[in-house]
């Protein structure tokens, strides 16, 4: 370790022991350390999320699987890539982690690719999840040239990126809501994939109430929760 490096990590440890126990250091300095600290946290969970997105690329059977199938609706379906109106093709580099002032852990756009949000991801098991929803997404926008506005496309896929993806799994809805919190052993993984579509649907610019999105979520329920593709079954 160079001689900078050590002074810069020694000054970076004096500081964060005043900011701590408040000895020494001026109002000024400590809106300073606040915004040094945001940035030096920014960029460790930029790092950390490009890192796992990277690993799951290459080691994830579901991301890998998705992408697989995504590469074949390209290669099946020339007639339509090419053009202003020609869906979004896949690649790596279409995959961005970037700091998020939402709730959620992602999103997909249909002219850019899929965001990871760094700051709402708690580890590369999250960013699994997150990104194989997202890839849901990207695969039925290929498949069915979704209408993302339209309230019963956008539901049918929040519901299958919800039940493919992982999320909503027996031990990760347990840990997000637990035994005392509404969760039902049975019907867990049904309910907890309806919660999410909804949510999502209420966030569309079209959708005028939960009370309508509930009710476009249930009409559209059994024919996407049973439409696995593009896996056989309900892999995670």
């Amino acid at each position: 370790m160079s001689k900078d490096k050590d002074q810069n990590s020694f000054e970076w440890w004096r500081r964060s022991l005043q900011y701590k126990t408040g000895l020494g250091l001026t109002p000024k300095e400590k809106v300073r350390y606040e915004e040094d600290y945001k940035d030096i946290l920014a960029k460790k969970q930029c790092q950390d999320c490009y890192d796992n997105r990277d690993w799951m690329l290459k080691y994830s059977p579901t991301i890998t699987f998705i992408i697989q199938q995504i590469n074949k609706l390209q290669t099946r379906l020339p007639q339509v890539m090419e053009g202003p109106n020609a869906p979004l093709t896949f690649d790596e580099s279409k995959i961005i982690c970037d700091v998020c002032d939402q709730l959620k852990s992602g999103g997909f756009n249909t002219e850019m690719g899929i965001l990871l949000c760094q700051n709402r991801l708690k580890d590369k098991w999250h960013l699994e999840d997150t990104l194989s929803h997202e890839l849901i997404h990207w695969y039925d926008n290929l498949k069915w040239d979704v209408n993302w506005l339209n309230l019963r496309h956008h539901a049918c896929s929040e519901i299958r990126a919800s039940s493919l993806s992982g999320e909503c799994r027996f031990w990760q809805e347990y840990k997000r809501r637990g035994m005392g919190n509404g969760f039902k052993v049975n019907r867990g993984h049904q309910e907890c994939v309806k919660r999410r579509a909804i949510l999502s649907v209420i966030g569309n610019p079209n959708c005028k109430s939960k009370e309508e999105a509930t009710k476009v979520v249930n009409e559209v329920w059994e024919s996407c929760f049973n439409d696995t593709r593009p896996f056989d079954e309900i892999y995670r």
